[in-house]
């Protein structure tokens, strides 16, 4: 796939499971199948990061990528998990288990994760930008940058201060996000055509949001002929300067639609953006919580709530009320914890890439299933 045209990124955050429950036991037969067929199809990108399941993406990229294909013949991204910086020198230990975990010597991107108005200080404070350029200069990175998760005036802060460092930006971008105002996709993308900066999109189906949603708006997609995830991977693929689409699969069937999408894409019309922005108003009017199933917030949940989850259970059943969302909203209650647990501590707000009142949150779905 050559590096002019914009590819399907194998995003590593959603390998599939062989418990649903438990993110370290990820399915590595089924991933195996998926890295084959992938790769098979011409595509090369692979993103992952020092948290995803667990910390144990990396490994299972190095088991089912690394070690059965020649490292020219792919790419990988990885991220240095920002909340673990506390010195300068925790960027190069970082680095370096990063390494070791995927077997390889280099990246061919190096992004610091995560950045927001909360994370940028732990960043500048490690003096981690200056580490990216150390990096690139000393062979272990290609291109470097960073994953952003906040709004429009933030990037331009810190693209304006260090874009003769960065490389590559990594940015939610889907038709949902492209006119919010918190998430700010739209000028965000115009941020970074501004500063010449490579684009790599995440979250191009929203955490699946775009496909899960309510039964009148599958039927206007149905009506034009349309699929719900490959217009909303068309919709991001189709915005200008961007180099990868990354999409968190997590089965063969999933990575089998997907690279069909990719390859067979022509640059969405006037008339189907105009089409997608329709659908977004009618999707707004549907979702109470706007949540794109990054698990950040989880991490820090001392009561080890999963938050995502109670979310989505809490979007579908507002939108399709079914007696499988009470049941699956009791069980996983069970295994984990209810919303009715959380303690208000606060922990959770300033890691979530939204911005949601999540303890407020917690309560209306306590209210709603409990």
């Amino acid at each position: 796939m050559s590096d002019n045209k914009t590819q399907l990124g194998f995003g590593a955050m959603r390998l599939p499971q062989t418990d649903a429950n438990n993110p370290t036991t990820i399915d590595m037969d089924e991933l195996t199948k998926m890295v084959d067929y992938y790769m098979q199809q011409g595509f090369n990108y692979f993103d992952t990061s020092y948290a995803y399941h667990n910390e144990k993406s990396e490994n299972a990229i190095k088991e089912t990528l690394v070690n059965r294909y020649p490292r020219e013949s792919y790419k990988i991204a990885d991220k240095i998990p920002t909340w673990l910086l506390q010195k300068e020198e925790d960027n190069e230990k970082l680095v370096n288990i990063m390494l070791e975990r995927l077997g390889i010597t280099y990246f061919d991107v190096l992004l610091i994760h995560n950045i927001n108005k909360a994370f940028i200080e732990a960043a500048e404070h490690a003096n981690s930008f200056e580490y990216l350029r150390k990096a690139k200069k000393e062979g272990k990175a290609i291109k470097v940058g960073f994953s952003f998760h906040d709004k429009a005036d933030l990037l331009e802060e810190i693209l304006e201060k260090y874009h003769d460092i960065v490389d590559v930006v990594q940015i939610q971008l889907n038709y949902l996000d492209w006119k919010d105002q918190r998430v700010q996709s739209e000028k965000c993308h115009e941020i970074c055509l501004k500063y010449g900066v490579d684009i790599v999109v995440m979250e191009p189906i929203k955490g699946g949001m775009l496909i899960n949603v309510s039964k009148n708006i599958k039927e206007n997609f149905e009506k034009e002929g349309k699929k719900l995830a490959a217009e909303a991977l068309k919709f991001a693929a189709s915005r200008e300067n961007i180099i990868t689409v990354l999409s968190g699969m997590s089965s063969l069937e999933q990575m089998k639609e997907n690279c069909k999408t990719i390859k067979d894409f022509k640059t969405m019309s006037d008339e189907d953006y105009d089409f997608l922005m329709q659908q977004a108003e009618e999707i707004r009017k549907d979702v109470d919580i706007n949540c794109s199933y990054c698990n950040y917030c989880v991490k820090e949940c001392p009561q080890n709530i999963p938050i995502p989850d109670l979310f989505n259970l809490y979007n579908s059943d507002k939108i399709h009320p079914l007696q499988a969302n009470r049941a699956l909203y009791g069980s996983t209650s069970a295994v984990n914890a209810p919303a009715s647990s959380c303690i208000e501590c606060g922990n959770c707000l300033k890691y979530c890439t939204q911005h949601l009142n999540i303890p407020q949150l917690l309560k209306d779905v306590a209210n709603h299933f409990e």
